[in-house]
């Protein structure tokens, strides 16, 4: 064989070899950590209170999911009022919400289905260390509202519709008070910002504990009111019905919640928040029943 084709089949070897591993490389990098195959559908839409984006557990959990599904969670954070209503117009896949008794709804008019309890944490009311309002230590939120509102101290409402402002609401209504004036400030945002403006103004604020722990440092606000039961925060995941709306990605909600629900994943959200605040941001509750935590 001459040298010039030698050098040719040298030449033509190399291409092969190249393009082949090329290809396996491709082949790699598309699929997920467990080597199945990917989804054909891979993103999946969740709809879900701004808490869980907030805390950072979202930028904890999605990844790992990702790495081991090949699903790609599309984290779609507002209030709850919005998640419900983006579940029950079909623009979303799978919710994870805060507010029982509004996702009961959805579930009672075939909007969503298969409701699934992840976990909980619970409210706290905070406020500056100088507590103009005189509500530090107080057990029960209905009594230091009834204060805030004597003392016509700031307070920050979300005013968003979300699971934190339902909550809210529903302490006042117990209180028999209705807030009004220049003192009661309606954010109309999410509970990073409206913490942010509360301690701004010197205000006080309902929040889920595991933002206001995330945040903490950038804050001039302190937990005064917390531990009593009406403060219970609980979180459901639900999937969007594909019977009433056949574009949702079923499989890839299903999988969402799946992996929510595992052990050793339940054991990670449990965990959450533990090396960095010294306690857990989240309790895990898949293996419990909504009775058990005293909402039914």
């Amino acid at each position: 064989m001459l040298m010039k084709d030698k050098l040719f089949l040298i030449i033509w070897i190399m291409i092969i070899v190249s393009s082949t591993i090329a290809l396996v490389a491709c082949d790699q990098a598309k699929e997920p950590g467990n080597g199945s195959q990917l989804p054909d559908q891979p993103d999946v839409i969740l709809a879900t209170t701004t808490s869980t984006q907030d805390s950072g557990l979202l930028d904890f959990l999605a990844p790992l999911f990702q790495e081991e599904s090949g699903y790609i969670v599309k984290v779609i954070a507002v209030g709850t009022g919005q998640a419900l209503k983006m579940g029950e117009e079909g623009n979303a896949d799978v919710l994870l919400v805060h507010a029982p008794a509004a996702e009961k709804v959805l579930i009672d008019n075939g909007s969503a289905i298969d409701r699934q309890l992840i976990m909980h944490n619970d409210f706290v009311v905070v406020g500056p260390a100088a507590d103009p309002a005189g509500i530090r230590g107080i057990s029960s939120p209905v009594t230091a509202l009834k204060q805030i509102a004597q003392a016509q101290s700031n307070f920050v409402s979300r005013g968003d519709d979300s699971g934190t402002h339902k909550k809210e609401l529903a302490l006042w209504s117990t209180s028999g008070l209705t807030p009004e004036g220049d003192w009661y400030l309606q954010s109309g945002q999410g509970m990073g910002a409206t913490l942010i403006i509360s301690s701004e103004k010197q205000g006080y604020t309902l929040t889920d504990r595991a933002t206001y722990l995330a945040q903490q440092d950038a804050l001039d606000l302190e937990i005064l009111v917390e531990g009593d039961p009406s403060l219970l925060n609980v979180y459901h995941a639900m999937l969007v019905n594909p019977e009433m709306w056949p574009k949702v990605n079923e499989a890839g909600a299903r999988s969402w919640i799946d992996f929510l629900t595992r052990a050793d994943i339940q054991l990670l959200i449990g965990e959450f928040g533990i090396e960095k605040f010294g306690q857990p941001l989240f309790f895990a509750d898949a293996d419990k029943s909504d009775s058990d935590l005293g909402l039914e």
